[in-house]
């Protein structure tokens, strides 16, 4: 197939920045992704990623538009990243016009978390869907919200952050001074913190990797009641954020991707449930809960799509 109105989608994580050419939402073209540990200075990180770019521009020339996902708050605006973390040096960096001005192609700018709920809304589980809500469960809990047809993005760009939400006023302290925020219980360590503890109760010395995600998910299907314990605790702490977020926006349906989420049935079983017992029939009744279509490269689909529409509806 030949090139037509190529975009790149960027996403940029903590450790590797990952870049991949799409075509629609086909990814056709994904180099060697670049570790941000070998660079000093946004500057030069920064030089790196045009220069892949530009590298990526000559093999094909029908590139009209770059987009980048950060692990971050972006002011839309602005084109500035507030803060990446684990990535020092970044505060106040006015990364897409630094981008533009290195390659000559316009640039979107945008959460990570927002571009897999992009990827999602516009060519994945929630195609079609004019009000949805997008998870993904790693590390952290990373969401975007499209209501309306609509992506919610708030005054300052930042909207959507149900991971930073509260499942329990008096909590765990979180990152930003919020207590009992729900990232704080089901992220990749809090659940694997939390197994090797519940193991520990009951007499067993597992390791931190015995207590990962994947070892849990095995265990509990081969029916250990520890492990399924842990599962339905995550599936129950999960759905009173999702409760309370479809009490605020009435959803058609929620999209869930991420790490945590590859558990399947384990998880959307008890979450399923847990949501419709807390919701009124109107909230419940028609509301889909999916498993995302996009795996690892859902933040460069999003990331590129939102550059495809950056020429497609230019700003006015």
């Amino acid at each position: 197939m030949p090139d037509q109105g190529l975009t790149i989608g960027i996403d940029f994580g903590g450790t590797s920045v990952k870049i991949g050419v799409v075509n629609g939402h086909e990814l056709i073209a994904r180099p060697t992704p670049i570790k941000t540990k070998d660079y000093t200075s946004p500057a030069s990180l920064i030089f790196s990623i045009a220069s892949e770019v530009n590298r990526l521009k000559k093999e094909h020339p029908n590139i009209l538009a770059i987009g980048v996902g950060v692990p971050g708050f972006v002011h839309l605006k602005k084109g500035m990243v507030y803060e990446l973390p684990n990535v020092p040096g970044w505060s106040n960096v006015y990364l897409r016009d630094q981008l533009t001005e290195h390659t000559g192609l316009p640039c979107a700018l945008e959460n990570d978390a927002n571009c897999m709920a992009y990827a999602e809304w516009k060519h994945g589980a929630g195609k079609g869907k004019e009000d949805l809500i997008c998870l993904t469960l790693g590390t952290g809990v990373g969401s975007g919200i499209i209501s309306n047809n609509r992506m919610i993005q708030g005054s300052t760009s930042t909207a959507g952050e149900l991971g930073h939400t509260s499942i329990h006023y008096r909590g765990v302290r979180g990152t930003y001074g919020n207590n009992g925020s729900l990232e704080d219980y089901i992220g990749h360590n809090e659940i694997t913190a939390n197994a090797q503890r519940a193991y520990a109760e009951q007499g067993y010395a597992y390791t931190i990797e015995q207590c990962e995600p994947i070892p849990l998910e095995k265990n509990a299907l081969n029916g250990d009641p520890i492990a399924l314990e842990i599962w339905n605790g995550i599936a129950e702490k999960l759905a009173c954020a999702l409760a309370n977020a479809c009490w605020l926006l009435n959803p058609e349906a929620i999209v869930i991707g991420g790490g945590v989420a590859k558990a399947g049935d384990l998880l959307f079983d008890p979450l399923k449930t847990y949501i419709s017992n807390q919701l009124a029939h109107p909230f419940c009744d028609e509301l889909e809960i999916l498993p995302a279509h996009f795996s690892n490269e859902a933040g460069i689909i999003g990331a590129a799509s939102l550059a495809r529409d950056l020429i497609d509806q230019p700003a006015s």
